[in-house]
């Protein structure tokens, strides 16, 4: 096993914050895994010593190349192996004499293939590593993205650190992740993809990540777990102390073929996976989009056990709409209480008695200005547990009038969640719109007020169906944690 990091106990820190790191296979050529894998250490600022390797370069991207491992002049920590699979044993080999903790094989077409000669060529690869003290990540897996490092696998990933982390089986997916994620407003401690998981597994990942100080949320997708007992004690020792939200992959039965081409994982029953994640205390996500809609509210909102909402904003159709969302998902619209029209009464007397929960933003009229005062009243109110503001991008005013009503209300919305009396969340659609659609007003503005929602930490949604999807669960953990 790889010597254990001295300040944090735990030896996957040499992968999430290694000082060096070589890049076997390393290339010039843009089609080639090697040319990225250096690229994305050059581009996001690693810290470290990099070592370039390629048996037939001088240099490599503008920096001194090595012909193998031992060529190189210092340690090494990770290795990051982008080479065919007849290659892996002899660079095995030369780890020892550079003391390389960890080797990331990039390199895949092994044990997923199902082929005898690649499963049996996997276990040689297992088996030496293990005999030579060498972890591995993978193979056929992405590896590290850790951006306080400045290590990562894909383009335009955000430069800047934040609190989720999150164990992928799948590369892709932890991909569409991050690329998701960003765009709603969330950064991630470190994510790391492990592929087949040879050797290091779903198990030692999820332990590293319930002791990481910098990761508070965990977000997870599972194929398939070597050892179900131990898988079971991990899974559970890390919801009891954060958050961890889960996607099974392969839970039918064409998911379970593809699962066996992508992994080589054993599936497992859609039964056991639903039963180990209630057993363990986990969020259950279906897909990506539902684990970042998740993953934004653990990220931005205090805890919440109740379910009276009051929700604002839009016209009559839409808050009929919602309300009948919130509803059947188990959520409970009080009507307004005596205390709440008194202070109607005062705003709007020609109202008042009119208005009621959902509150309907389209009857105010020429009042339209007054209506900012709702979230305030709602937010002082004890009748409510969390607001949702649906923010009016259906109204029907010209384009001046719209982008300042608009405004407005998103103003409104990130003052009352600054007070923090209440926990608040919002709704702004963001459609489909095309390339061309951006030189209309409207989109450009949506998609700016989304950015001010979210830069303000207020959890946007598309829609109030996806809102309270995502309320229902957040609050059923909230209530056995």
């Amino acid at each position: 096993m790889a010597d254990v990091d001295k300040q944090s106990g735990h030896f996957l820190e040499y992968a999430f914050n290694p000082r060096s790191i070589a890049v076997v296979g390393a290339s010039d050529h843009p089609f080639s895994f090697g040319y990225h894998f250096l690229r994305h250490l050059i581009d996001y600022g690693f810290k470290g010593d990099i070592y370039p390797v390629n048996p037939q370069r001088e240099s490599v991207q503008n920096m001194k190349a090595y012909h193998n491992l031992l060529d190189v002049p210092g340690d090494i920590d990770l290795v990051i192996c982008c080479v065919p699979t007849e290659r892996v044993l002899s660079l095995l080999e030369q780890c020892p004499l550079k003391h390389v903790k960890i080797l990331h094989l990039f390199t895949a077409r092994l044990g997923e293939t199902g082929r005898p000669q690649a499963i049996d060529m996997e276990k040689q690869i297992q088996t030496r590593a293990a005999e030579l003290g060498i972890r591995i990540v993978g193979p056929n897996c992405m590896g590290i993205y850790s951006p306080a490092a400045g290590i990562a696998f894909g383009y335009g990933f955000p430069l800047e650190a934040g609190k989720i982390g999150a164990v992928f089986q799948s590369g892709g997916a932890a991909t569409l992740l991050i690329q998701n994620g960003w765009l709603q407003g969330l950064r991630f401690s470190k994510v790391v993809s492990y592929g087949n998981a040879m050797d290091i597994g779903e198990n030692e990942l999820l332990d590293y990540f319930t002791m990481d100080e910098s990761t508070k949320i965990i977000a997870a997708y599972f194929e398939g777990v070597r050892d179900g007992r131990r898988f079971l004690s991990s899974l559970k020792q890390a919801a009891d102390r954060k958050p961890v939200i889960a996607i099974k992959g392969g839970s039918g039965e064409a998911g379970t073929r593809a699962v066996s081409s992508h992994t080589a994982a054993i599936a497992g029953s859609a039964n056991l996976w639903d039963v180990a994640f209630k057993q363990a205390g986990v969020v259950r996500a279906g897909d990506i989009g539902e684990m970042v809609n998740l993953a934004m509210l653990f990220n931005w909102l205090p805890p919440v056990t109740g379910k009276r909402i009051g929700i604002m904003g839009g016209g009559g159709g839409k808050g009929v709409i919602s309300a009948d969302l919130a509803e059947g998902a188990g959520f409970n619209l009080p009507t307004l209480s005596d205390s709440i029209r008194e202070q109607l009464k005062e705003i709007v007397p020609e109202l008042w008695d009119w208005l009621g929960n959902p509150v309907d933003f389209s009857i105010w009229g020429d009042n339209g200005i007054k209506a900012g005062e709702i979230p305030r009243i709602f937010n002082t109110s004890p009748d409510f547990d969390f607001l949702i503001v649906q923010i009016s991008d259906e109204n029907p005013m010209a384009d001046d009038w719209w982008v300042n009503i608009t405004r407005m209300e998103v103003d409104n919305t990130i003052n009352i969640s600054k007070q923090g009396m209440k926990p608040v969340i919002a709704v702004l659609s963001s459609a489909k719109p095309g390339f061309h659609d951006y030189e209309n007003i409207r989109w450009r503005t949506i998609s700016e007020y989304r950015e001010n929602l979210m830069a303000a930490r207020v959890p946007t949604f598309d829609s109030i169906s996806e809102a309270v999807a995502a309320m229902s669960k957040f609050i059923a953990y909230w209530k056995t944690h």
